[in-house]
């Protein structure tokens, strides 16, 4: 009896330390729901804002030709062009023997191939397609690719680059869209990113490439040389973690995003253009610069430095640190909620052990305490 009661009280301990912990965890998930639904809410009014004046959203049906569409972003293509009823066909490097067939007769052809192969695939398509099915890309540097399709067919031409990796929409996804030819044609397929919520920026393809010299090839840079630089220190980053601060996780975190990408494509973004060669070798020359003033312990230099970089930075400050704080603070509500929850797990796991070890032993008695009774 006496071993019973006291396993109904430890019960009714967990029970109420359970239920404490669950209204902790409930709380720092409220706050994260919260912050997501501000979030989407806000990103849902921009979505409308860019949305076609026209209501009828629906088009008529358009024959399609994605090539490269098992790639990561062929694949979302399709499905996106899918979904809204157009009628899709996905071509590969084999369906080349089938190009006079599946090639002919489209309202589009779309190309999404790795950057490399991007101008070669270009210039084999427009000998298979009629001048007037209407053509375009989607590689990271637009330069190329645009000025292969304009010399090479007649009909309507556009450059694309959605701005944004693996995704299940449009949604507060960029798409950069570089004007060719007949640009109207287009418009079926720019109203349908619209209607998912994503945002067009137009540009030249010369002013996009100059701009990914920096979103691209210098970031990734900057983020593979972080990862080469751990890579040689051999510094223990799981340990790291238990020490990490928020713009410490975000940076490893950027750099894991990056290891989950293609190598090739990683590599190719690098070494796209000369500009962005240089850009790097350009790079490589300021850290020289800045590692010097650091190894002679040059601190005013140093922070004359950094107030240059505040000054030239100062119109965007206010809003990248407001982001910043955004992404940080939705960081520490994910750590702390799976914190939370971890630590429920772990308590309710160590008292059930005590339980269970309270119940395989022997209830002590009197007997226990003052020996055998013979005697």
């Amino acid at each position: 009896m006496y071993s019973d009661n006291l396993q109904q009280i430890d019960r009714q301990i967990i029970e109420l330390l359970n239920q404490r912990i669950a209204l902790s965890t409930d709380q720092i998930g409220l706050n994260e729901s919260l912050l997501d639904r501000h979030n989407l809410d806000n990103s849902q009014i921009a979505a409308k804002t860019r949305l076609p004046t026209n209501p009828q959203l629906q088009t008529e049906s358009k024959r399609v030709v994605v090539i490269g569409g098992k790639g990561m972003m062929g694949s979302f293509l399709v499905q996106k062009l899918s979904t809204a009823g157009h009628q899709v066909t996905i071509f590969e490097h084999h369906d080349w023997n089938r190009a006079a067939e599946l090639l002919k007769n489209q309202d589009l052809v779309l190309i999404c191939v790795p950057i490399k192969y991007t101008t070669e695939i270009i210039r084999q398509t427009v000998n298979y397609i009629d001048a007037d099915t209407a053509l375009a890309d989607i590689t990271s540097i637009k330069t190329p690719a645009l000025k292969a399709m304009l010399e090479s067919h007649p009909g309507a031409v556009m450059g694309l680059h959605p701005m944004f990796g693996k995704v299940q929409s449009f949604q507060a996804q960029k798409v950069v869209v570089c004007p060719g030819r007949r640009d109207e044609e287009f418009q079926w397929l720019l109203e349908l990113i619209e209607a998912d919520g994503g945002e067009l920026i137009y540009a030249t393809s010369e002013e996009h490439d100059r701009m990914m010299v920096a979103v691209q090839a210098i970031r990734q840079f900057t983020t593979f040389s972080l990862g080469t630089f751990l890579v040689e220190q051999e510094l223990d980053t799981a340990r790291s973690l238990d020490f990490a601060s928020p713009p410490y996780r975000l940076q490893l975190g950027m750099l894991s995003r990056l290891l989950t990408q293609s190598a090739p494509m990683v590599v190719d973004i690098m070494l796209a253009t000369p500009q962005s060669r240089q850009a790097i070798g350009k790079l490589a020359d300021t850290y020289q610069r800045l590692a010097q003033l650091v190894n002679e312990g040059n601190r005013d230099e140093l922070i004359a430095e950094f107030g240059a970089i505040q000054a030239y930075l100062s119109p965007q400050l206010d809003c990248c640190v407001a982001e910043s704080n955004c992404v940080i603070k939705a960081l520490s509500n994910f750590l702390s909620a799976n914190s939370a929850k971890s630590n429920s797990q772990l308590f309710t796991a160590s008292i059930d052990r005590v339980i269970k070890n309270r119940t395989t032993k022997p209830e002590k008695t009197a007997l226990h305490h003052f020996g055998d009774s013979k005697g």
